[in-house]
């Protein structure tokens, strides 16, 4: 047992004797001997890289670049979109609304797309259409754009944008009475959103560039 004691006494006290001594060395590090001076380095990145303007372009700008569309038409439509259905061109809601905008095949029709399907399947048409109906939207609320924008309708400012989307929502005919009743009259859809709702989301973006089209339609094939 005093062996044992003895041992383990000797190898701790040489353990601390080493660690003294390699900690309290005073020997200088020569930096002389770590020096890269004279040599040559065989780099793996060629130096003959050619670096494209457009790249450059990207730090030397002082752009920010931002995907914020602002009050923009572009603007307008996708923030319609997310709301109509997150921006889903092949969604189908439970009440029959198809895609991105969510359509009925009544509102298709009334712009000259007779093929569901194949409306569902195109993104590209589904765009136009949007332009369509609001286009023609805009003929049918020509007066009501005119006589109550810049006015206050249950404390909300109403704008063209405003008018649009409500249209798109509930239809037109929805949307004069609403104006007409100065708001009395709110109507609201299956799902509880109103009239009034989307006059208020949707106000201020410019849809300006638009004209209003009594005749606008896309001249698409029937279903057979």
């Amino acid at each position: 047992m005093k062996k044992s004691i003895a041992s383990y006494l000797t190898v701790s006290l040489t353990i601390c004797v080493l660690l003294y001594v390699s900690l309290s060395s005073n020997k200088a590090i020569d930096s002389s001997k770590y020096s890269t001076a004279g040599l040559v380095f065989n780099y793996t990145v060629s130096q003959n890289v050619e670096t494209k303007s457009s790249d450059l372009a990207l730090f030397t700008s002082n752009k920010s670049y931002s995907p914020y569309l602002g009050k923009s038409f572009v603007g307008f439509k996708e923030a319609l979109a997310f709301k109509e259905s997150r921006g889903d061109y092949f969604t189908v809601n439970s009440f029959g609304y198809l895609g991105k905008y969510q359509f009925s095949k009544e509102t298709l029709k009334l712009i000259g797309v007779y093929n569901s399907d194949q409306f569902l399947k195109d993104p590209e048409l589904q765009e136009k259409a949007f332009i369509a109906n609001v286009e023609r939207n805009k003929w049918i609320l020509r007066r009501d754009i005119r006589n109550f924008t810049g006015k206050g309708v249950n404390g909300i400012l109403i704008t063209e944008s405003g008018i649009l989307a409500a249209a798109h929502l509930a239809g037109a005919g929805s949307v004069k009475n609403y104006l007409r009743s100065y708001g009395a009259d709110n109507f609201a859809v299956a799902y509880g959103t109103t009239i009034e709702y989307y006059m208020k989301r949707f106000s201020g973006y410019d849809t300006s560039f638009l004209k209003p089209n009594k005749k606008a339609k896309l001249l698409l094939l029937r279903k057979k």
